[in-house]
């Protein structure tokens, strides 16, 4: 009886279970905030998974927050706060994608920034345009959720 107690609950909650689907889009130009966004995106993920829950997220990268997948950001960002908060940021960016966070950089941001499609960290996907990529995501049924 206990066995078949233990069976129904874990069906249950299986059922009861939901999975969130989000796709971050990164666009801001503050390092700090930038990071501050990636430790909440992690944060978020561990609050949706103690509940029992499902996250699916994806992270969307362009414009200023680009140069966060460059394996040389310390040539591109001058400013020495901004350096260890882009150092956060790429390391959480690393850490997510671990946790099967889909991230993609636009190639046009890589260009505009100066950043070779070879300097890119491997964890992340290049995307010809990061519109197209975010469009796709929501037509998949994920929120957009924005860092501006």
């Amino acid at each position: 009886m206990k066995r078949l107690f233990f069976i129904l609950s874990v069906i249950i909650a299986t059922l009861q279970a939901q999975e969130y689907k989000a796709v971050f889009n990164c666009n801001a130009n503050d390092m700090q905030y930038i990071a501050s966004r990636m430790v909440l995106v992690e944060r978020t993920m561990d609050m949706i998974e103690k509940n029992g829950n499902t996250p699916k997220f994806a992270i969307t990268i362009h414009g200023g927050c680009a140069p966060i997948v460059s394996k040389n950001y310390d040539e591109i960002i001058m400013d020495e706060n901004d350096l260890s908060s882009a150092e956060l940021s790429q390391k959480q960016l690393v850490k997510l994608a671990d946790r099967g966070v889909e991230i993609v950089v636009c190639a046009m941001s890589l260009n505009a920034n100066t950043i070779d499609e070879s300097d890119v960290i491997p964890s992340v996907k290049i995307s010809p345009n990061s519109f197209l990529e975010t469009i796709s995501y929501q037509n998949n049924g994920y929120a957009l959720m924005v860092f501006e």
